[in-house]
């Protein structure tokens, strides 16, 4: 049997170490080891049945490992997995038994989903994309490659998120909108249009600038003053 190591011992590393372990025994050929954190002492003052493996920046993998990206950040997460891919590295796409997953839907691999995910129909979600718990993804829209979308978020028929976005709990992509590239979006955000690359959009609204539009939000939803 192998062993999974999860790449990150922080708070969402711990949570999809728990629920690996929740993915039916013949849906799988591993078993849930421990961890990879440049922090050795990270789950000293924690009860899990797990250890610390190495820092990712220097492990080495094994033929029997197996590796699911558990770091949030989407600029961070690609850079360790591509250093540890160059090393031989295995990574899974772990699917939580509860998640729904629509006709013609591509998952890109080393993807997380989490539990209550819903993706609709032909989705496509891009290489190492991790969606947290009950988000939502409508039909025809595209997540690029690393992004992260937190927990109840909401993107809507042929959205389009950039590589490496990054989109905080309770937000929404309204249908056809386009979030560039390392692009944040802050929690409870509704996002109707475009929003420029590596525009940050975070905390209580402030004047905000997209690619084709001024905006003007009222609450955390964003409107259009054309």
């Amino acid at each position: 049997m192998n062993q999974l190591i999860v790449v990150g011992a922080g708070g969402f590393g711990r949570e999809i170490f728990g629920w690996a372990q929740q993915v039916d025994s013949d849906q799988r050929d591993w078993e849930v080891a421990g961890f990879l954190d440049a922090r050795s002492d990270s789950l000293d003052v924690l009860n899990l049945p797990a250890r610390i493996f190495g820092d990712p920046d220097t492990f080495t993998p094994q033929d029997y490992h197996r590796f699911v990206c558990g770091i949030g950040r989407p600029r961070t997460k690609l850079q360790l997995v591509e250093k540890l891919m160059l090393r031989g590295a295995k990574f899974i796409t772990l699917i939580h038994p509860s998640v729904i997953v629509g006709p013609n839907c591509q998952i890109g691999p080393g993807s997380v989903l989490c539990p209550r995910v819903v993706l609709t129909t032909n989705v496509r979600l891009g290489r190492f994309v991790a969606l947290n718990v009950a988000t939502t993804v409508g039909h025809d829209a595209l997540i690029g490659d690393g992004c992260t979308l937190d927990g109840h978020v909401d993107v809507i028929g042929n959205a389009v998120l950039g590589k490496g976005v990054f989109v905080g709990s309770h937000a929404a992509i309204l249908p056809g909108a386009r979030v560039e590239d390392f692009t944040t979006v802050g929690v409870g955000d509704v996002i109707l249009r475009n929003v420029a690359e590596q525009n940050p959009i975070e905390g209580a609204p402030t004047k905000r600038t997209f690619r084709s539009a001024s905006i003007r939000p009222v609450s955390n939803s964003v409107y259009i003053d054309d």
